[in-house]
């Protein structure tokens, strides 16, 4: 079974059109100390389940956008632009 994953603005594609971006993690406060930044930068939460991850479609549109995935069965159940999802 091939991994596919949609982009909100191409539609379903080989997952080897995109480029992984990593969990989604939010932004710290301007006023973050350096213990914020180094979590922001460093700590993940890598769940065995469903998770929200950044995806760029390196060859397609050659936008960002957010995929809910689960880690185990790389099931893909939905991908939205960020304004969608207030990040």
């Amino acid at each position: 079974m091939a991994f596919l994953l949609k982009c909100p603005n191409c539609g379903e594609r080989s997952v080897y059109e995109f480029r992984f971006g990593g969990e989604v993690n939010p932004r710290p406060a301007s006023k973050a100390t350096s213990d914020d930044w180094m979590k922001y930068y460093y700590l993940r939460q890598n769940v065995a389940g469903e998770q929200d991850e950044w995806w760029y479609h390196h060859f397609g549109c050659r936008k960002w956008f957010v995929a809910i995935r689960d880690t185990v069965t790389n099931h893909v159940g939905k991908t939205f632009w960020q304004t969608e999802a207030n990040l």
